[in-house]
């Protein structure tokens, strides 16, 4: 069990999380909580692979907004050899239509949906080396701008790659996005940058130092070693929760005050 999302509706921790089988094929899980901390599973997976371009890998890193009453829920997709940002919709999240592929690429990761409208549109940043933004008038059809938003910086902790976490938080300041980011010795960390809410395309700040890295003996040790991963966050209480895979094997939690910088 790894890279959860996490949303929390009426005082109750929604959780959708990725389980593979000993064959190393995904499924997506769901879990519920009171407290954020204590989860109870669901028996059985809520999406798990049917479709070719699934069915060698499955269904992993789930990412999950709610709109209008749906829950619009992005995917990675594996084949076996190529990866594919997929769309599924749900009312209830146990009952999932899945939308196919949403980006025209052969390989594509990591779809971070802002779930208000900016100027009309949804966007949705995405990517898994550099942070690439896509609009849709509609949240099901996509449009993915000519360059990419976020790049990896050399010397950082990011230097080698970098990845969206949870869906991004539309602030009086700007768009908050959580990010991934992993060094030449494929350590990833976590980070944060804000892109303004006029341009959803521009920087306007970004985290120098990590916010949260593996130092726990479960986050360094692992099926893949040195990996917090960054992929669901509420507020409760005055209080960010932050929701990570920890070494592709486990699900972590780390707790906020307001100021992210603030760590429990």
């Amino acid at each position: 069990m790894f890279n959860p999302a996490v949303i929390l509706e009426d005082g109750v921790f929604k959780m959708l999380y990725r389980a593979e089988d000993r064959r190393g094929v995904s499924r997506i899980g769901l879990a519920v909580s009171a407290d954020g901390i204590h989860f109870s599973r669901r028996e059985q997976p809520v999406l798990y692979p049917t479709e070719p371009y699934e069915i060698w890998g499955g269904c992993e890193d789930p990412r999950v907004v709610g709109v209008g009453g749906v829950y619009y829920l992005t995917y990675t997709a594996y084949d076996g050899h190529w990866a594919k940002l997929c769309l599924a919709t749900s009312v209830d999240l146990v009952h999932w239509e899945k939308h196919g592929p949403i980006v025209p690429w052969p390989w594509s990761k990591a779809g971070a949906i802002l779930p208000q409208r900016i100027g009309g549109e949804y966007f949705m940043y995405f990517g898994d080396s550099s942070i690439w933004l896509a609009r849709s008038p509609d949240l099901l059809h996509w449009e993915v701008l000519p360059e990419p938003v976020l790049r990896p910086r050399p010397g950082r902790f990011d230097s080698r790659g970098i990845e969206p976490g949870p869906p991004p938080l539309l602030t009086e300041h700007g768009i908050l996005l959580i990010y991934n980011g992993w060094d030449g010795d494929i350590t990833y960390k976590v980070g944060a940058v804000l892109f303004s809410r006029d341009d959803p395309a521009r920087v306007i700040a970004r985290t120098e130092r990590p916010l949260l890295e593996p130092t726990q003996d479960w986050e360094l040790k692992g099926q893949v070693p040195r990996v917090v991963f960054a992929s669901g966050l509420v507020m409760e209480d005055e209080r960010w929760y932050l929701y990570y895979g920890a070494a592709d094997q486990y699900i972590g939690l780390a707790i906020f005050g307001t100021n992210i910088n603030e760590r429990e």
